[in-house]
């Protein structure tokens, strides 16, 4: 079974909006620093064409880019995450 991953930096204000906001709902995901990871931004850049974009949160096969909180849930909700 797939796990929900959170690709991002530590000093990006949207990927720890959104860390925080998973942590507060108790959603388990792997967190992944993609400049201190270079397997970890290797795999988004995969998902753009070479280039590094986040914050991204990737569940299997599918992903979003820098999601707002109601794209967020409506991607948790879809993959029954976080109910």
């Amino acid at each position: 079974m797939p796990q929900l991953e959170l690709y991002g930096t530590d000093w990006c204000t949207k990927s720890s909006a959104l860390r925080n906001y998973m942590q507060s709902k108790w959603i388990i995901f792997k967190d992944f620093n993609v400049e201190k990871d270079e397997a970890a931004a290797d795999r988004v850049r995969a998902l753009y064409d070479g280039k590094l974009k986040f914050p991204t949160v990737k569940y299997g096969e599918q992903f979003l880019k820098n999601p707002n909180f109601k794209e967020l849930n409506e991607f948790l909700k879809q993959h029954g995450i976080g109910e």
